[in-house]
């Protein structure tokens, strides 16, 4: 055995013959060939635009005339600029409430549908639906008409006796929550992948539970939640940076401005009328690597605490 192992290292330490090193030439450019249109795209659409992104981060620069270099100033302007604070805090708030409220009505839905039903299939589908269409600029505009004054929801409001004469999205108290509900409603796709979740459980775990008498809430809190952790942690990441980047709804909504009172002012908002209103490309870059920065923390902040609530089966070493 030792001799055919030394036999082998041999011949793979000897030289490749002409031929050889052409045929793996051939099959590299072969590689390179096939994913050159996305490599093309990637750099051309992301790698590029971030590089120039943070180079104009550190100028003051407007469109029309050569970026000039201004150190940090950006940076440092951030600090007396009142919307720069009110869109963060705008941000925060909404991320903070919208993506527990989705996930809890997400994997409250994914448990309905785990049970089986004929139709699973199409009320599955109905249910994502809003996910699909949810940030388009038509849901953002029915979502407006719905809550103004002479909308949809004072009508039914005042149909069954509650009286509603409020425009929902003109009042800064509820305006943001306007925003908020259409986010839990796009709970589809969290949905599907807390079901996809659900039926990885096994069911001997269930079974072995039910003999020893453990109730429904005892089997959901001891099987299911531990095994859906990962799953969880999944879709807290992904809707988490969503939520801090969401623009379409509050641009719409809100008319472009954040209004009433920036009381809809989100991060991305801000950031949009900084650059393509106000032509500060320069003060507009700098927001969103802050954004970026903001993202990074919050994602190091759950990933470092994942290891305290995140269960997985088998770990490295265990």
């Amino acid at each position: 055995m030792g001799k055919k192992q030394s036999g082998a290292l041999s011949n793979a330490s000897l030289p490749l013959t002409r031929g050889a090193r052409r045929a793996r030439l051939m099959t590299s450019v072969s590689g390179y060939a096939f994913i050159s249109p996305w490599l093309i795209g990637f750099l051309a659409f992301s790698v590029i635009p971030i590089l120039f992104s943070l180079y104009y981060s550190f100028t003051q620069y407007d469109i029309l005339a050569s970026p000039v270099f201004n150190g940090l100033a950006n940076f440092k302007r951030m600090s007396s600029d009142t919307l720069f604070w009110q869109s963060l805090k705008v941000t925060f708030f909404y991320a903070f409430v919208s993506v527990p409220l989705r996930l809890v009505f997400a994997f409250f839905v994914a448990m309905l549908f785990n049970r089986g039903t004929r139709a699973i299939r199409f009320y599955q589908m109905i249910y994502y639906l809003p996910s699909i269409v949810g940030g388009s600029i038509a849901i953002a505009v029915m979502w407006r008409r719905l809550f103004m004054a002479d909308g949809a929801i004072n009508a039914f409001l005042n149909a069954i006796g509650i009286p509603a004469s409020t425009s929902w999205i003109g009042n800064p108290d509820t305006a943001i929550w306007t925003l908020i509900i259409l986010a839990v409603w796009q709970f589809g796709s969290s949905m599907l992948i807390f079901l996809a979740g659900l039926r990885q459980v096994p069911k001997d775990y269930y079974e072995a539970a039910e003999i020893d008498g453990a109730g429904r809430v005892k089997r959901f809190v001891h099987i299911t939640l531990p095994q859906m952790t990962p799953v969880i942690f999944f879709n807290l990441i992904m809707q988490l940076i969503n939520g801090f980047t969401v623009f379409t709804q509050a641009f719409v909504v809100s008319g472009g401005m954040g209004d009433p009172l920036n009381s809809t002012l989100v991060y991305a908002l801000y950031l949009y009328q900084r650059a393509f209103k106000y032509y500060e490309m320069g003060y507009s870059s700098a927001m969103a690597w802050i954004l970026v920065l903001i993202i990074g923390v919050m994602t190091a902040i759950i990933f470092k605490t994942s290891d305290n609530w995140v269960f997985y089966e088998t770990k490295e070493g265990k």
